[in-house]
């Protein structure tokens, strides 16, 4: 762990408050973890122990933190024996969380037209900014959320009743909690789920930003989180718009603190290419950075 994040990352036995599951191998998975809760910022992940048996921990995006209640949520999907074991995890159990770890996003109050898009497991931290925008006071943010998968949405899909001028004929199911906080949110699919656009969540996001005139985009910046080759497209997109835009990069890692250098990506920077740590020196950078 760096020096400067000595201080900032807690190691905590958490306690299962609920696992939820949903089609798909999804679940929400919300534990008591105080300190984490009051420090988490949207972009902070946590690492988590899955097993006794397991010993790699595993790390997860954040979704929604409560410093109040003390309690963390995260969504992820099965994917190999760790999170199998994870899954078992039932209300009450003890987990090790360590965390939270990582440089959050950065809306800027000149640009209160946030436009959040994610893929997949990739939406959690969407979740997080969108609730976050709600509460800053900053600016009269107007975020716009559009969320993308090819497996069945880990909530229930229900039409929106928030007019977003711009959007696609028929594109017009949400994501139910961030209707609840009166926040705009779209899905896309490829698999021909109701109400949803019918593609990749990038190309929904190009056919409503083409839409946007230019004194439009000078108020938008861009936040994605999702698989590298969407975030490639979505580079591919905030260039030819000309706006602004941080991705929080998925890496594989071992230590998730900066010790391993495991999950280092190239990043440009004033003084040339450079290698950076994705845990702790990310998981968010600047789009025109990385790709």
């Amino acid at each position: 762990m760096s020096a400067a994040d000595r201080g900032t990352i807690f190691l905590e036995k958490a306690r299962v408050i609920s696992q939820l599951a949903y089609d798909a191998e999804q679940f929400v998975l919300r534990v008591a973890a105080p300190k984490c809760a009051a420090h988490a910022q949207p972009g902070s992940f946590a690492h988590l122990t899955c097993d006794a048996t397991i010993p790699m921990r595993r790390p997860l995006s954040i979704m929604r933190a409560n410093p109040g209640a003390g309690w963390i949520e995260m969504l992820y999907k099965v994917v190999g024996p760790g999170l199998h074991a994870l899954a078992a995890r039932k209300a009450g159990d003890e987990v090790s969380v360590l965390g939270p770890i990582g440089r959050p996003f950065t809306p800027h109050p000149e640009r209160p037209r946030p436009l959040l898009v994610g893929g997949g497991v990739g939406i959690p931290p969407m979740v997080f900014l969108a609730e976050a925008l709600r509460a800053d006071t900053r600016a009269a943010w107007q975020p716009l959320v559009l969320m993308g998968s090819e497996v069945p949405f880990p909530f229930r899909t229900r039409p929106s009743t928030i007019i977003v001028p711009g959007m696609p004929d028929g594109t017009i199911a949400c994501m139910p909690l961030l209707e609840e906080w009166n926040l705009a949110s779209r899905l896309a699919s490829r698999s021909d789920f109701p109400g949803c656009y019918p593609g990749f969540v990038t190309e929904l996001a190009d056919a409503w930003l083409g839409t946007l005139k230019p004194a439009e985009l000078a108020d938008i910046e861009i936040f994605s989180c999702g698989p590298t080759a969407m975030l490639k497209v979505v580079a591919a997109l905030v260039r030819r718009y000309n706006v602004p835009c941080q991705v929080s990069l998925e890496e594989f890692m071992a230590c998730a603190v900066g010790g391993c250098a495991g999950c280092t990506v190239e990043v440009r920077t004033p003084e040339g290419p450079a290698m950076k740590r994705v845990c702790v020196d990310g998981p968010v950078f600047d789009a025109y950075a990385v790709f």
